[in-house]
């Protein structure tokens, strides 16, 4: 998962700037505003983001400027507990009992940490509007 989203950002670097913002379409504004003051911070709230697809990320990371480490880090930090706790939902279906329940628990308090911490650095990277 973490190379077809890392292969979306080359991809868009090598395509550049203008060819981005036409494959974004009606998301490309809304991707750079949010993309362009914090990379690291902005690229974990919008992977954590429920509903939001990853492609969008992806290809604005790499055409907006978001450096390749805070791409990855901000990538790894939101992916790896969203999709463990998916694996754990789907075991503790399976197999309902205290140690997966508790697996559960723990990895969507750590989704929603993790949320709260990068929306606070993300907010606070972005210039105020007078």
């Amino acid at each position: 998962m973490l190379i077809g989203c890392w292969g979306g950002y080359w991809l868009s670097r090598g395509l550049g700037r203008q060819a981005t913002i036409k494959m974004l379409g009606s998301r490309a504004s809304s991707v750079e505003r949010h993309l362009g003051q914090a990379g690291l911070e902005a690229v974990v709230v919008l992977r954590l983001l429920p509903g939001f697809p990853y492609w969008p990320v992806n290809y604005g990371s790499g055409a907006f400027g978001v450096g390749q480490r805070d791409f990855l880090l901000g990538s790894f930090l939101a992916v790896i507990p969203g999709q463990f706790s998916l694996v754990a939902i789907g075991a503790l279906i399976s197999n309902p009992n205290l140690f997966t329940g508790i697996v559960v628990a723990v990895s969507w308090a750590i989704v929603l940490l993790l949320t709260v911490w990068a929306y606070w650095r993300w907010k606070a990277a972005r210039p105020e509007h007078g």
